[in-house]
């Protein structure tokens, strides 16, 4: 049986449809939103297969599902781990040369693999930062500049939400699905 794309239950809080607290402290609410984020991208491949995953759907663009979930397992490891924690590791898919932290290299017979380390890298990084206050900095060196714990929730949403958007277009060209919850079938 071909591997696909696990279907993503989402979690909810306080029965809030977006699993966002709407009355809680801020760290709670962005805690919610990245994890909120993190589920969407996921629920935009769910139900697809290794090269529907890897498949370009939007020329001359070489973006693809498979493509951005690398992506943002090299950001999350990137920001919480390397940057704020201070980790010394290497990219997430060793061997990157490519400039695009992910996006090229997409080899849809490693989808599977993919998508387990990009799993993995979200919860090393949720382990990074627990019990870490949002006034702790780090000097980016990206930056230039000393930035807060705060900061990288922050960009993690906005980073989120922009390649969310790109995977709603790419889903929708690859089989027509639309909408937060694509039917699978």
């Amino acid at each position: 049986m071909t591997w696909t794309a696990p279907r993503i239950e989402r979690t909810t809080a306080d029965g809030d449809q977006l699993n966002v607290p709407s009355t809680a402290d801020e760290r709670a609410m962005l805690e919610g939103w990245l994890r909120w984020h993190r589920e969407t991208l996921l629920t935009k491949c769910a139900g697809l297969d290794p090269a529907q995953l890897a498949h370009t759907a939007a020329e001359p663009s070489n973006l693809t599902l498979l493509g951005l979930v690398r992506h943002m397992a090299e950001i999350e490891r990137w920001w919480f781990r390397r940057s704020f924690a201070g980790e010394p590791i290497d990219d997430v898919f060793t061997g990157l040369d490519d400039g695009d932290e992910g996006i090229d290299g997409v080899d849809a017979a490693y989808a599977e693999r993919d998508f387990a380390a990009y799993r993995a890298e979200v919860e090393a990084c949720e382990a990074a930062v627990a019990g870490r206050g949002l006034d702790e900095t780090f000097m980016s060196t990206t930056r230039g500049r000393s930035v807060s714990l705060r900061w990288v929730y922050l960009v993690m949403i906005q980073e989120y939400a922009r390649h969310n958007g790109h995977a709603d277009l790419l889903r929708e060209r690859t089989d027509g699905a639309t909408g937060d919850y694509p039917a699978l079938g």
